[in-house]
């Protein structure tokens, strides 16, 4: 199987990747719509994880697909001393290797950070894991849900005074695999002024922490846990989802002129004038009177007529969206935030573009296909100057 050479700002950057499912290959991805070249690891016969997790198309993951696009595949066993042999092969040109194994695994096959930086000095070895490389829970298994959980974010996710409720995306091993990717173009430029590489260690719990943003200066200045407030937000009046009359819209009036703008467009003067809503402290320390008097106004006419309002005001606004709706903006053409890519065999697929749009680099509409199991290994090979074989 012939490739094209990648284009982007990292083209000329070899990356193995030896992850599966999502943090890890979220990462890999990344960094080949980037333009780095991207050659997956994969287990004999099996192959990454995610190839078996739905949604399926032809009896294909079209959830592989989507993170592993413009991928090489390479079929190894780790424990295989040839295998084992092709892979320093490969690391002796690569530049990164990012794994996502349990913290241990790697050292277990002879791979671990002590071994690879004596061998090969220049390369940046990325580990992307649960709790990380050090710590009492280092050896903890994990999946996204779990340090959703242990990180606090689901304690603060839900409706208010309900249950806590999973964040609809895995955002645990999104967030993970994009610290990972800083982390690696991080050392990457390190490595530049040094010559040597580093390891990366990247934690999805300690990644959730990371994130918790507003949350953590809450306890810091509060010393009580945040709750789960619905879509309202925990310092900031109005700025949050409301009813209108044929469905749902978001305003975020987040200061005072925001504020006086919102009455305007409301038309109702008499909310500016009320001594409770002067200020961003009395909104919020009021704000279920507050959210009852919006909704009551907004119930009178329809979501497009009160964005239109809205935007008239410079108000900022936006209707509640289910994914199909977000897809077809036309904002998400306009940044070409739909991408086509295909199957192995072939089928078409439509995928998230790249959020990040360089003034030196085209931003193509399509990405080579996800690859087949172990596609790539005549190539691979034979660029390492060992044939179609062994």
């Amino acid at each position: 199987m012939t490739r094209s050479e990648p284009t982007g700002p990292l083209a000329g950057t070899l990356i193995v990747d030896l992850t599966r499912v999502l943090a890890g290959p979220f990462s890999t991805m990344v960094l080949a719509d980037l333009g780095a070249r991207v050659i997956k690891v994969e287990a004999p016969g099996r192959g990454d994880d995610a190839r078996a997790i739905g949604p399926f198309i032809n009896g294909e993951s079209a959830y592989f697909a989507s993170l592993n696009r413009g991928k090489e595949s390479l079929a190894l066993d780790l424990a295989d001393r040839g295998d084992k042999a092709i892979l320093f092969d490969l690391l002796a040109r690569a530049d990164v290797l990012v794994e996502n194994f349990r913290p241990g695994a790697l050292a277990r096959l002879g791979l671990g950070w002590e071994v690879l930086r004596a061998r090969f000095p220049r390369l940046i070895l990325a580990s992307a894991s649960g709790f990380g490389q050090t710590g009492p829970w280092a050896t903890r298994p994990a999946y996204d849900i779990i340090v959703q959980a242990m990180g606090g974010l689901m304690s603060v996710t839900g409706p208010e005074g309900g249950p806590p409720v999973r964040v609809g995306t895995s955002i645990g091993d999104i967030a993970a695999g994009l610290f990972a990717a800083i982390g690696i173009l991080a050392a990457l430029h390190d490595r530049a002024r040094t010559g040597l590489g580093a390891h990366v260690d990247v934690a999805m719990f300690d990644c959730q922490l990371a994130i918790l943003e507003n949350a953590i200066a809450r306890y810091a200045a509060t010393g009580t846990d945040p709750c789960p407030l619905g879509t309202r937000h925990p310092s900031i009046t109005p700025f949050q989802a409301f009813r209108a009359k044929d469905g749902m819209l978001v305003i975020a009036a987040g200061n005072d002129p925001l504020w006086q703008a919102l009455v305007r467009a409301l038309g109702a003067p008499a909310l500016g004038e009320d001594p409770r809503f002067a200020t961003n402290r009395g909104r919020t320390e009021y704000h279920a009177a507050l959210e009852a008097e919006v909704n009551a106004i907004l119930a009178q006419r329809t979501v497009g007529e009160w964005l239109a309002r809205l935007e008239a005001e410079g108000v900022p606004a936006g209707p509640l969206n289910r994914v199909s709706d977000a897809l077809s903006t036309p904002q998400a053409a306009a940044r070409q935030m739909l991408v086509d890519t295909a199957l192995a065999d072939g089928t078409p697929l439509r995928v998230a573009g790249n959020p990040v749009k360089l003034s030196t680099h085209a931003d193509s509409p399509t990405r080579p296909p996800a690859p087949a199991l172990d596609a790539h290994r005549g190539p691979i090979l034979a660029w390492l100057g060992r044939g179609a074989g062994r």
